[in-house]
Formats: C-alpha cells, sequence, structure tokens
C-alpha cells in the first residue's frame, strides 16, 4: 500500500511526496523493445530483468514509455518496489474516429491496471505527439482514478493542468520553472550514447552525445547527475528521467545495450549517482544571472547590426546600455530589467575570467527563447524554444578554447520566433568546478 500525492516542503516548494514525505523519483526511461520480440519481450524473466536491473543499479522509479506492457511487468513492478510513471501510448490523433478510439483505450488502460500500486503517475501525452483537448482529458483520467497524479505533458506543449510541469533537456539536465504550485520535472534527460561492436542493431546509431570508451560516458553521466541534484535542491525539481533503460534498434544511448548482454556505465561508479551520494558541484559565476544585484550591465539594440557585432573588439558604444532580464510578460515571480517587446534582441558584454582559466563553462538560461551565443566571436551554442525552464548548456569546444584569462566577449542574437508570444531571457555564465568521481 502507498500514497502519492502533492505536498509542501520544509521551504514551501512543491513536491512530489510518497506516504507523505518527499522522496526524489529518479530512474531511466523504458520504451520496453527487445531485439527478437520488438514490443514482445521473450520471456517472464525477461520482463522482470529490466526491472531488477533498475533496482539494482539504485533507481526507485521508472517511466514506461508509450507503451502498456502484459500484467506481469506490473506485478514484478509491485513486487520489486518501484515507482512507474505510465505513459498513455500516442498516435495519430486528428479525427473524430481515432479520438474516440484513443479515448476509450485510454479508459481501459486505466481500468485494467489501477490496482497495480507500483503506478504512480499517469502520462497523458509525450512531446505533442497527438496531443489534443488536455484539460478536458485529464479531468477524464481524473474521474477515473482520483488516487494517482496527472502529468498533461512529457516534453512540450504543457496546457497548465495536471499536478506536473514536465520538460525534456538533452543532454541536459535542466528544470521547470516553478510557477503554478504543481510540482517540477525533469521527463527526460541524458542520452549519452556509446557505441558496442557485436551488440548493434545498426551501425549509424546514435546518442546526443557520442563516447568512445566507457570510462568517458561514465565520467559524463555522474556528472549529468551532480547537475540534477542541484537543481533539486536549487530549483525545486522533484524528479528526473534518464534517457535510457537500453539502447532500442538505431538508440546507441541505452545503460544496456540492446540485447542487454552489456552493461555500458560501470556499475560501482554509477550507484552514488543513482543514490545522491556524489560529492556536490560548484560553481562560480563568471557572468551572474539577470536580475540578481551583481548581475551588471549589458549594452542591447533592437536594430540589425553590421555582421561583425559578434566579435570582441566591435563598436557598441553606440547600444543602449540597461541591466537584464530582457522580455515582456514575464511570468509571477520572475523579474524584468529591461522590456522587450520585439521579434529580435542583440546583446554584448565583457567578462573576466581569472588568471587560472576555467574548468567547465556552461551557459545558464531561465525562461528562455531561442538565441544564439557567442564567445569571443565564436557560436557556443544555439539554445531554441526553452519555456518557463532553467538549464545550463554547454558550450561547443571551439567556443571554450576561444575563453582566455583576462576580458572576453558574450554576444547573444534573442529570437522571438513565436511572433508575440510571452517571452523573456535571463543569460549567465558559470564555470562548473567538477571534482574527480
Amino acid at each position: 500500500m502507498r500514497k502519492i500525492s502533492l505536498g509542501k516542503d520544509s521551504h514551501g516548494t512543491t513536491r512530489l511526496l510518497l506516504n507523505g514525505k518527499f522522496v526524489f523519483q529518479c530512474g531511466p526511461l523504458d520504451q520496453g523493445f527487445w531485439p527478437d520480440g520488438i514490443y514482445t519481450a521473450p520471456t517472464d524473466d525477461a520482463l522482470k530483468s529490466d526491472l531488477e536491473y533498475t533496482k539494482a543499479i539504485g533507481f526507485n522509479m521508472v517511466r514506461k514509455h508509450v507503451k502498456i506492457e502484459p500484467d506481469r511487468w506490473y506485478y514484478w513492478a509491485d513486487k520489486l518496489g518501484l515507482l512507474v510513471w505510465q505513459d498513455m501510448p500516442a498516435g495519430e490523433l486528428s479525427t473524430p474516429a481515432s479520438r474516440a478510439q484513443w479515448e476509450a483505450e485510454m479508459q481501459r488502460h486505466i481500468q485494467a491496471h489501477y490496482n497495480h500500486p507500483s503506478i504512480v503517475m499517469w502520462v497523458l501525452f509525450n512531446e505533442g505527439w497527438g496531443q489534443y483537448d488536455a484539460p478536458r482529458l485529464v479531468a477524464r483520467m481524473r474521474e477515473l482514478d482520483g488516487t494517482r497524479l496527472i502529468d498533461n505533458a512529457s516534453g512540450w506543449h504543457d496546457s497548465g493542468t495536471g499536478d506536473i510541469v514536465d520538460k525534456h533537456f538533452y543532454p541536459g539536465p535542466g528544470a521547470p520553472l516553478m510557477l503554478d504550485g504543481r510540482a517540477v520535472v525533469t521527463g527526460e534527460f541524458g542520452g549519452l550514447g556509446y557505441i558496442t561492436p557485436r551488440h548493434m542493431w545498426t551501425p549509424n546509431a546514435w546518442g546526443y552525445q557520442t563516447f568512445t570508451d566507457s570510462k568517458a560516458l561514465t565520467d559524463e553521466y555522474l556528472r549529468l547527475w551532480q547537475r540534477v541534484y542541484k537543481l533539486r535542491d536549487e530549483k525545486g525539481m522533484s524528479a528526473a528521467v534518464y534517457t535510457q533503460i537500453s539502447d532500442v534498434e538505431e538508440e546507441a544511448n541505452g545503460l544496456l545495450t540492446y540485447d542487454r548482454a552489456v552493461e555500458k556505465i560501470d556499475r560501482a561508479r554509477m550507484l552514488p549517482a543513482n543514490t545522491d551520494s556524489l560529492p556536490p558541484h560548484q560553481y562560480r559565476d563568471l557572468i551572474p544571472p539577470n536580475g540578481t544585484p551583481s548581475s551588471g550591465f549589458w549594452r542591447y539594440t533592437v536594430s540589425t547590426p553590421s555582421p561583425d557585432w559578434i566579435k570582441p573588439d566591435f563598436d557598441d558604444t553606440a547600444w543602449d546600455l540597461a541591466h537584464g532580464a530582457f522580455g515582456s510578460d514575464a511570468p509571477a515571480g520572475i523579474s524584468i530589467g529591461t522590456p522587450w517587446t520585439g521579434d529580435n534582441l542583440w546583446l554584448r558584454r565583457k567578462f573576466t575570467v581569472p588568471a587560472e582559466g576555467v574548468e567547465w563553462p556552461l551557459i545558464s538560461i531561465e525562461y528562455g527563447v531561442d538565441s544564439e551565443i557567442y564567445i569571443n566571436g565564436v557560436l557556443a551554442c544555439s539554445p531554441e524554444g526553452f519555456l518557463n525552464c532553467f538549464g545550463l548548456y554547454e558550450l561547443n569546444t571551439a567556443a571554450k578554447a576561444m575563453i582566455k584569462p583576462g576580458r572576453n566577449t558574450i554576444s547573444i542574437h534573442v529570437i522571438d520566433r513565436h511572433k508575440g508570444g510571452r517571452h523573456y531571457i535571463s543569460v549567465g555564465l558559470v564555470d562548473e568546478q567538477r571534482p574527480q568521481l
């Protein structure tokens, strides 16, 4: 028996509660694919094995991704003591007939699995696939099952309903902003790729980042989880889902190979990450986040500048000088230093790097719109379409090489491609001090 609910922690932050206590939920995305049966596992032991592995490496939950499993899978989740986020299968839902069929199946799925205590969350839609009428369908889910939490949209197109705000970040992680009393989670992040010859479905497999050996893959995996716990403590995040439990055909970003024969990440080193036993990250601000007293001034313009505006020696003295953050119609709790209502905004400022240089520079963006960010004239990253989120984004190799001790320049083109929607950007630059893991 168990109770799953929302509630406040000692700091007043809305959290996911298990039996009345905040338990940070962390686990893998599980698509339930098998090389010899696609959606059909070869045996009951195979169904059980993925869940046993999930539990053995320290996770406490699993997100079952757009698939309903045989009842034996939920039986093993019940017996092993794992929390399950259960997605509704998605499809092409543009006609009245397809929607009527989908809603009938949604009802049957909930009724058929109601008595499995492992299921603590129903996920209505994933990444906009077939998404429609989310507020009405959330209400229908509540009628069918008032004992579990509801994720109205994992990834994007949040309708403002349900119990959580859920965004995806690759490789990430990031965190939605706490705006309306719902809990915030990262429904997918990671996706770190590693090619394992003789265990691949296709040689053309991919990951969101690709590594050439297990040690480097494990190193980065641990660092991503360090950031997850920082977001939990500082941004109120209640759960994180890592992509993914195993490779799936052309996706080579699993913790296990598709045939489940190879563990890609060192299990002994992975356990502290999955159980929150890692040493904490340390950060120092190179450019403090906008809206803080020490954030300083930016040069900005809304008129298209000359092509050399990204260069460090560009003369920007004719541009306006103001505090960030920049934007309009900011959500509650978000401050605007300088109003901006147009489609394009260009920003520049200097920042100082200590004599010893930087270890791992990261761009921090809060509630951002599309942007192109340059360091000393070199494109560093191009975050797109982030809404109601905080995230740390890595600079590419070329931009990292351009950062030198002393004075440096950051230049940003901010683009409102949604033409008139709520837009806002707060940018900082931090140096991540990474301990040996």
